[in-house]
């Protein structure tokens, strides 16, 4: 298992279970259950260029046909009604922070199709639990939850768009590190050159997109207070992408 990205990055080949590949085309909702499979081609809106070399390691969640067809229903009450299938575009990209100090118990929280009732305004919105693309666990050692053209329950307004990144810690006794740092600069880096990204936004900053026409959630009412990954976090891995000129929430610096 690799430690620190920096050192898994520049070669693979380090990594008998690392994949490089594109994101596998997203089903409709009524495919067979599959985890990441067949690669498919980088969409046509994002130029060609030499794809940045990443240790992703292959964990995915269960996302058979029942979790599609809640996250199709989620869909469908939340951005379009007419909604049928799981497939996005992706054009942002949103951190997060897990609450959690391991990527177990991280994990295991995504892994059941249907959410807790342990967040009453959460689980009233909808039944598909909630999600995310990638894991960093806390050495920087990234995972891959969920393809990445596939919808994921994990930021309000933004879902139909966002590839969502949850780095196992939090702002308190499991303090993000360094390591989650770099694997986020590099994990971005590798999003950007293969999807046609716009945005990267912090999870605690998604209600500063309203109003911007990637924000879209059809119950004005459903809104929840986020911190994550926090202020410092976002500052440090804005400063490792800066030169991608991608942008922040309106009225970001």
């Amino acid at each position: 298992m690799p430690v620190a990205v920096r050192l898994v990055a520049a070669s693979c080949l380090l990594l008998p279970a690392c994949r490089t590949t594109p994101a596998p085309t997203a089903p409709s909702a009524t495919d067979s259950p599959a985890s990441p499979a067949s690669p498919a081609s980088t969409p046509a809106t994002v130029p060609a260029k030499t794809t940045t070399q990443i240790a992703i390691i292959d964990r995915p969640i269960t996302f058979g046909d029942g979790r599609k067809q809640l996250t199709v229903a989620y869909r469908q009450r939340h951005q379009d009604p007419q909604a049928s299938d799981i497939a996005i575009t992706p054009k942002v990209v949103v951190l997060h922070h897990t609450g959690r100090g391991t990527l177990e118990e991280s994990w295991g929280y995504f892994e059941p199709p249907t959410i807790d009732n342990s967040r009453p305004n959460v689980t009233a919105a909808g039944d598909v639990n909630v999600s995310a693309h990638f894991m960093v666990d806390r050495d920087g050692t990234i995972y891959r939850l969920v393809p990445e053209t596939w919808m994921a329950r994990h930021c309000i307004g933004l879902n139909h768009v966002a590839i969502g990144i949850e780095n196992v810690g939090n702002d308190t006794e499991f303090p993000l590190t360094d390591a989650q740092v770099a694997a986020n600069i590099v994990l971005v880096r590798h999003l950007a050159q293969r999807f046609a990204i716009t945005h990267v936004i912090g999870h605690f900053e998604y209600q500063q997109m309203e109003g911007h026409p990637l924000f879209w959630e059809r119950e004005p009412d459903y809104r929840t207070q986020k911190v994550d990954p926090g202020p410092a976090f976002m500052a440090a891995v804005r400063e490792g992408i800066a030169d991608l000129e991608l942008q922040g929430p309106p009225g970001s610096p």
